[in-house]
């Protein structure tokens, strides 16, 4: 290039190279990445938006301070479908893998505790799809929801008193009953969603003791058909208080043989393997884990409904309310805040939005490569991210947003259940941090 040609020169071969990179790179493949929602996937999510605002949204102060399962709004959400088996095969079906996120989203915009009094089945449905059979999806999978006249919800029962965390500690017995071909279990399960309440509950219990988490299975059992099964006490809660939680107990509850979630000839062959000495070092995969991993993402996504929420109110509070002759956003320390729970709130959809592309694989049978804890990493970010931002809108509302008589102060309560269940914080950056360094840290 010289003074009097400002242009810059570009050889024949590179050009050529460009023209041909460009043609090879506008193929479907290289065109995949998209943060555009596709016009079904618009319509879903404003469906359960609808709902949630129309449905949810007044009810939600009602059933926060009765301290009750919401029958009627999920018989409401069972009438247009929204709460069916259907539903949630439509949801899980997206090889996005954004329709479940979206969904949920939406949902606990409109009220978590109400919402997950909709969504607490899934956790059982998720576990019965992930451990069982094509023939015990048929079998299971319906009588989790009921039908729009007869609804039903399910529950998934891992905790225990004195194992949470650490699911290696589960101390509710299996045994297999030779004569009678049946499991027998015998434990007390807590903090249990629709516990006690469910007919059908998936049970995770420990087969052989001696092999930790290797040694467990999950079981279907379902209340109505088996003796021995009580609701224990019904927990009244910080947050979430409209969703059933409570302990189950177990007094030599029989179940047949075929009710271990995989079937028995699986389970054989598998705990034959764990016993086997080559086989003691590798990773467990237990059947609470593999729920958990289908759901990490989802339940970010929930947090991030209920931060979303409390943000929009915040923000059109502070755009209305006036102080010393001016609407309070015009302050910067108010503007700062808003500004800032609204990046955080998208940052945390981006890290669940990346997991549930990625947790599209089980779509296709196959094993989401969660290579760097990616499904922890949207479940950690999601749940402190909805702490810190309800607590900045009531912080924004001030002496009002202290009062139930404003919906943030439940918001507030709602969004903290997202730091501690399905793995606390601290689980979640073990899970990160042993991904990203490949060592056993404690």
């Amino acid at each position: 290039m010289t003074m009097t040609d400002p242009k810059p020169t570009v050889s024949a071969d590179v050009m050529s190279l460009a023209g041909e990179l460009g043609a090879e790179r506008a193929k479907p493949g290289w065109s995949s990445f998209s943060l555009d929602l596709n016009d079904d996937q618009v319509e879903i999510r404003d469906w359960a938006h609808t709902f949630a605002a129309d449905v949810m949204r007044p009810a939600a102060a009602e059933w926060d301070e009765r301290e009750e399962t919401p029958w009627p709004v999920i018989q409401e959400a069972a009438k247009i479908g929204l709460y069916s088996l259907d539903s949630n095969i439509n949801l899980f079906i997206d090889p996005s893998g954004l329709l479940m996120p979206l969904v949920h989203e939406e949902l606990f915009w409109g009220d978590a505790g109400i919402g997950m009094s909709l969504m607490g089945t899934g956790l059982a449905s998720s576990a019965i799809f992930s451990n069982g059979t094509p023939e015990q999806w048929s079998q299971w999978l319906p009588r989790c929801y009921g039908t729009p006249d007869d609804v039903q919800v399910a529950a998934f029962c891992s905790s225990e008193p004195g194992a949470g965390s650490d699911v290696s500690a589960i101390r509710t017995r299996a045994t297999y009953d030779e004569k009678t071909d049946e499991w027998v279990i015998n434990g007390q399960k807590a903090w249990a969603t629709n516990g006690g309440i469910a007919d059908i509950h998936v049970v995770v219990a420990t087969v052989d003791p001696s092999l930790g988490t290797k040694g467990q299975a999950a079981f279907v059992v379902p209340k109505s058909e088996v003796s021995g099964l009580a609701q224990g006490t019904k927990l009244k809660k910080h947050g979430l208080r409209a969703s059933h939680t409570a302990d189950v107990f177990f007094d030599n509850v029989r179940i047949p043989a075929a009710n271990v979630l995989g079937g028995k000839e699986k389970l054989d062959a598998r705990l034959a393997k764990a016993r086997e000495p080559r086989d003691s070092s590798g990773p467990a995969r237990n059947a609470s884990m593999a729920t958990f991993e289908m759901t990490r993402h989802i339940v970010g996504a929930q947090a991030i409904g209920i931060a979303r929420a409390a943000y929009e109110f915040a923000l059109d509070y502070a755009k209305g309310r006036e102080q010393f002759g001016r609407p309070i956003i015009d302050n910067q320390g108010i503007a700062f805040k808003l500004a800032d729970m609204a990046l955080e709130i998208d940052a945390a959809r981006l890290l669940v939005w990346r997991a549930a592309n990625m947790s599209s694989a089980l779509m296709r049978g196959e094993t989401p490569n969660y290579r760097h804890g990616e499904g922890s990493m949207a479940k950690l970010k999601a749940g402190e991210v909805a702490v810190k931002v309800t607590e900045e809108a009531i912080q924004i509302l001030g002496g009002n947003g202290y009062t139930r008589e404003y919906p943030v102060e439940r918001m507030h309560r709602d969004a903290k259940i997202y730091t501690i269940f399905e793995g606390t914080s601290e689980i979640q950056r073990l899970v990160i941090s042993r991904a990203i360094s490949g060592m056993r840290i404690r």
